[in-house]
C-alpha cells in the first residue's frame, strides 16, 4: 500500500512538471552556443520564415540559413555603386522585406528564396536613415525612421509591400529637437495585432503608440536616461498588449546600468525602472522568452547575453559575448542571435 502511494505521488509529481512545463512555467539554467555563420560582416536585423534564418547585414549583402538542411545563400544587392547597410528586415507569408540606412532610403521585396528582386521605395535625402520595419499581416507593414523635419518619418505599406506611402507629420506626434530613433537590432518598431509601439531616444526617450495600424498616436513618456545624442531607448518588446519592456541607456558609457530598463504592465501608459544600478548595462535588444507569462526575457548588448526569471528584476549574465546585437526567439527554449561577424544558434537548458 505505502509503495502504491509513492507511485501516486510520483505520478502525479510528473503530471504537474508536464503541466507546468506546457504552461511556460520553466527556468533556463545555460545556454549552450551553435554557430551558424562565421564571416566579416555586421548583421543587426534578423527573421524567421519557413524554417529559415533571414539576415540583413551590411557591404550590400542579405540571405539566408536554412534550418532544416543547412543549405546557406547570401547576395549582394547593387545599384549605382551605391554602399549599402540594411538594418531593417521583415517578412510575410510570401516576401521578404529589407530596408537600407542612411541616404538614399531603399526598400525591396524579395521572394523567398530572394531570387526574385523589386525596389519598392526610394527617398533621398540628406537626413534620411529609416531604423526599423515590421508587417501587421501580409499586405500591411511600417517603417520608421529618424526625423527630416519634426516628426518620425513614417511610411506604410497597405498593398502587399508593392508601393509605400510616408505620413504627414501634420498627422504624427512632433518630436523634440535631437529626438530620433536607433538603428540597432530591429526592434523599434513592436506589434501585437493591431496595436504598435515605436520607441525613440536622443533628447527624449518616450513610447508612441497607436492603437489602430498607425491612423493615429499617441505619446508615453519614460523613465529611460535621455538627454544627450546616444542616450535613450535602443529597444523593446511586448509580451502581449499589456505586458512590455523597454531598455538601451547610454551608448557611450557602456557598462552605465541605472535608468536603462523598464516594464509596463498597461500596454506602455506608464513605465517602472527595474534592476537598477544591476544586471545588464547598455542594450541594443531585449525579448520575451515564448510561452512564459511575460515573465522571463532575454538581452543582449555591450555586456553580454543577460536572462531574467521575474519580469526583470534580477537578471543572471549566461554569456560575456559583447558583439551580439540582435536576437529572435524560434520556440521556447531556442533562440537565434546576431551581431559581429556571425550568426549563432542559442540552445537554452
Amino acid at each position: 500500500m505505502k509503495n502504491f502511494k509513492y507511485l501516486i505521488v510520483i505520478s502525479l509529481l510528473s503530471v504537474s512538471l508536464s503541466y507546468a512545463q506546457k504552461k511556460g512555467v520553466f527556468f533556463y539554467k545555460s545556454v549552450k552556443v551553435d554557430t551558424l555563420l562565421k564571416d566579416k560582416i555586421s548583421i543587426r536585423a534578423i527573421a524567421f520564415s519557413d524554417n529559415k534564418i533571414y539576415y540583413a547585414g551590411d557591404k550590400n549583402r542579405i540571405g539566408y540559413i536554412d534550418l532544416v538542411n543547412k543549405n546557406k545563400f547570401e547576395r549582394k544587392i547593387n545599384k549605382d555603386s551605391i554602399k549599402m547597410e540594411f538594418r531593417s528586415i521583415a517578412t510575410t507569408s510570401s516576401s521578404i522585406f529589407v530596408a537600407t540606412v542612411g541616404n538614399p532610403a531603399l526598400i525591396y521585396k524579395f521572394s523567398n528564396n530572394l531570387a526574385l528582386k523589386q525596389l519598392v521605395y526610394e527617398e533621398h535625402n540628406e537626413k534620411v536613415f529609416y531604423d526599423s520595419m515590421q508587417f501587421w499581416n501580409n499586405q500591411e507593414g511600417i517603417a520608421i525612421g529618424d526625423p527630416i523635419t519634426n516628426c518620425f518619418s513614417i511610411v506604410i505599406t497597405r498593398d502587399s509591400g508593392l508601393t509605400w506611402n510616408k505620413i504627414e507629420c501634420e498627422n504624427l506626434p512632433k518630436l523634440e529637437v535631437g529626438e530620433a530613433a536607433f538603428a540597432a537590432s530591429n526592434t523599434n518598431i513592436i506589434i501585437k495585432g493591431s496595436s504598435t509601439w515605436i520607441v525613440s531616444g536622443g533628447k527624449k526617450a518616450r513610447v508612441f503608440f497607436s492603437a489602430d495600424k498607425g491612423f493615429t498616436w499617441k505619446v508615453f513618456t519614460t523613465p529611460i536616461i535621455d538627454g544627450e545624442t546616444m542616450t535613450g531607448i535602443f529597444t523593446a518588446d511586448f509580451y502581449d498588449t499589456k505586458t512590455g519592456i523597454i531598455a538601451g541607456g547610454n551608448y557611450e558609457k557602456l557598462n552605465q546600468k541605472f535608468k536603462n530598463k523598464a516594464i509596463t504592465n498597461n500596454g506602455g501608459k506608464t513605465w517602472k525602472l527595474i534592476a537598477e544600478n544591476s544586471g545588464f548595462g547598455y542594450a541594443s535588444c531585449v525579448q520575451y522568452v515564448p510561452e512564459s507569462e511575460g515573465k522571463q526575457i532575454i538581452s543582449v548588448g555591450a555586456t553580454g547575453l543577460y536572462y531574467s526569471k521575474d519580469s526583470g528584476k534580477t537578471w543572471q549574465q549566461f554569456l560575456d559575448d559583447t558583439t551580439l546585437y540582435t536576437v529572435r526567439f524560434l520556440d521556447y527554449k531556442t533562440a537565434v542571435a546576431a551581431g559581429k561577424d556571425k550568426i549563432i544558434r542559442l540552445n537554452f537548458e
